[in-house]
């Protein structure tokens, strides 16, 4: 453990909404705050501070400023870093991942169109950071209500999934909350008969099995947490829409993104693209093996 959150300063609402997320997220796990502002062209920084019409970093300053005080006006006894750094913002954010036990970002919200939503920088940071990056929207804030929301996880059961569900347990432990673990499914092609439509027997079977399978997968941790409550849900549709079918009223997403080593690049699946554009609270996104 680092014991520090970073959290991504660009001056627009969608990064103040992120940093007050940040905030207290460090207050649940005693850490510490960096807020980081990358631009690549920050001029050097000059020791006295110039005056404000002579600071060529006038507006990267001001921007820090005004997420600073407004850390400090709810969380006043929380220890925040600042940092400005002259990098691209994509180099400067990986860098800071690995340096961290959590990475911040705003993503916009567009309403009917949200799915063009997060945009690239998100995008690359979540597929190529091997460390958590939570995502959260202008709309939603650190309110009492979200605070109190459940923490749910989505699980593919395709494979180990110790990690997920490590920071999963984690942060329901850290909330006093319930987490409701979803587990998506196709019904397999048995299920079906020759005029298309689902035998219920078949089905009931396939989803007796999903629910050993994640009783399973779920059991070890219930042992480890036994004061987290755990609401598990199979969901015998397609994953992407069972997860966020099942998402009303959570407080935070928490979805898994493979590692896949064999692949030309890092890239994020289908589910976790759907899941971090129209999940309706912020989104974990963390990768495992």
């Amino acid at each position: 453990m680092k014991d520090v959150i970073t959290a991504g300063v660009d001056g627009s609402p969608e990064s103040l909404s992120a940093i007050l997320w940040a905030a207290e997220e460090a207050r649940l796990r005693r850490a510490r705050l960096r807020l980081l502002h990358a631009w690549v062209l920050l001029a050097p920084e000059p020791t006295p501070r110039p005056a404000a019409e002579e600071d060529q970093n006038y507006w990267p300053h001001r921007m820090m400023e005004e997420a600073a005080t407004a850390v400090r006006t709810r969380f006043p006894d929380l220890p925040v870093d600042e940092a400005l750094v002259s990098k691209e913002p994509l180099e400067a954010l990986r860098e800071a991942a690995e340096q961290s036990d959590l990475l911040v970002l705003g993503s916009r919200d567009l309403g009917p169109v949200s799915r063009f939503a997060l945009g690239e920088l998100g995008l690359q940071l979540v597929a190529h950071t091997a460390f958590p990056t939570v995502l959260v929207r202008a709309r939603q804030d650190t309110t009492a209500h979200e605070r109190a929301g459940e923490v749910m996880v989505g699980l593919s059961l395709h494979g180990p999934c110790e990690t997920l569900l490590a920071f999963a347990f984690d942060s329901a432990a850290r909330r006093g909350g319930t987490l409701r673990a979803v587990h998506g499914r196709h019904l397999p092609a048995y299920a079906y008969n020759r005029g298309g439509g689902v035998e219920p027997i078949a089905a009931e079977e396939a989803a007796q099995d999903a629910r050993q399978e994640l009783a399973a997968a779920l059991q070890p941790w219930r042992e480890k947490y036994p004061d987290v409550r755990v609401d598990d849900r199979v969901v015998m549709e397609s994953p992407a829409p069972a997860l966020l079918h099942s998402a009303a009223d959570a407080g935070l997403f928490i979805v898994g993104r493979r590692r896949r080593h064999r692949l030309p690049g890092p890239r994020i699946g289908h589910v976790v693209q759907a899941v971090v554009h129209h999940a309706p609270c912020p989104v974990a996104v963390v990768p495992h093996e």
